[in-house]
């Protein structure tokens, strides 16, 4: 599925997308926001990165900040 289908999908969804594309995803990603849409936000996975820091990363997001905290972000993890 292209990128901007799957960046739609889960704004529909209302859902938040965690991606190892940090090549095109975020340029998809701004052009998404720039079209008038919103997203539930993006999470950035480099390849390389530490499962176990990845997965700590996101338990300490869902533990610690509000779904609407992520509106229209991106960010990249581990944090």
């Amino acid at each position: 599925m292209p990128d901007p289908a799957v960046l739609l999908l889960a704004a529909e969804q209302g859902g938040m997308l965690i991606s190892h594309d940090e090549k095109s995803l975020p340029g998809h990603f701004g052009d998404l926001l720039a079209a008038g849409n919103e997203c539930g936000g993006v999470l950035i996975v480099p390849q390389g990165a530490p499962i176990g820091a990845v997965i700590e990363s996101i338990a300490m997001l869902w533990a610690a900040s509000d779904a609407a905290e992520w509106k229209d972000r991106i960010e990249w993890l581990p944090l």
